[in-house]
């Protein structure tokens, strides 16, 4: 029974040198980190829309400043594009996970 080198993948592609005390079959938390971008992208696009509106009706001298809510509206609207990002990725690295794995055995 032969073993795999264990900076190879089941796919025979070369990944990362281990650099640690990691297992040799640790693995990402794909699985959480694509419910957390599901989870988040819809909040933070709704507080992105909530702190535009805010910031579009405050007046002048009004706390926090239309400047301030502008901000974090463009902070928000930031988080969403990552959190949306991520989502890719992490979906993309699961297809080509199931895709090696089927065709290997």
């Amino acid at each position: 029974m032969a073993r795999e080198h264990p900076s190879r993948s089941k796919t025979g592609e070369r990944s990362a040198e281990r650099s640690g005390t990691e297992p040799v079959t640790a693995r990402s938390a794909l699985g959480l980190r694509l419910l957390l971008s599901v989870c988040f992208a819809p909040l933070f696009v709704a507080a992105a829309v909530l702190f535009a509106v805010w910031s579009a009706h405050s007046g002048p001298g009004s706390s926090p400043t239309s400047s301030q809510l502008a901000s974090l509206a463009g902070v928000c609207a930031a988080l969403t594009v990552f959190s949306v990002a991520d989502a890719a990725v992490v979906l993309r690295r699961r297809r080509r996970e199931r895709r090696g794995s089927t065709s290997g055995s």
